[in-house]
């Protein structure tokens, strides 16, 4: 048995459905992970893009959430998930559009991979106070005891100009 992640809306490098984008709802994709390895006591969940800002000369990686202290007991995160419906005692990080909620898929060109990365510890996290990517990356090494990653793909149906922040950022 193999520690995996998967979602029932796209499949492993397949396309991100509209909806779970900057340019559709910017809802929270459906997630589900199975085989926890045994002695994990909690459960990290990164989603980022390598490829920003342009999948031909990536300068970045633009991370959309963070969340730690995803309970063991769960299997998964349903869709459009708010931060107020997260498991209790899940805590948030920040994006990189500087909140905690969850920001889909928004490149401003070229298509662009998304990798959800869950992370099994054995460790509950403390209170890191909305940390960024690499202050929980710090907090948890030495404690993954298995990654699990599940990546889709994404291009923008249409460009945009200026400042395009989620809509997730002005409605969670």
């Amino acid at each position: 048995m193999t520690f995996s992640l998967s979602s029932p809306a796209f499949e492993n490098a397949g396309d991100i459905p509209h909806r779970f984008t900057c340019d559709g709802e910017n809802a929270s994709p459906p997630l589900q992970w199975k085989d926890i390895p045994a002695g994990a006591k909690s459960l990290a969940l990164i989603i980022d893009d390598p490829d920003a800002p342009d999948p031909a000369r990536p300068q970045r990686t633009w991370v959309h959430w963070i969340l730690y202290n995803l309970p063991v007991t769960i299997n998964g995160l349903a869709e459009d998930m708010s931060v107020k419906g997260l498991p209790e005692g899940t805590l948030c990080g920040n994006n990189d559009w500087h909140n905690i909620s969850y920001g889909g898929p928004c490149p401003p060109i070229g298509k662009h991979r998304y990798y959800h990365r869950l992370y099994a510890l054995d460790i509950v996290l403390p209170d890191l106070h909305r940390p960024s990517r690499a202050s929980l990356e710090q907090a948890m090494q030495g404690h993954v005891l298995q990654q699990a990653v599940l990546m889709g793909m994404y291009a923008k149906t249409k460009q945009r100009t200026g400042d395009v922040r989620p809509r997730s950022a002005h409605r969670r």
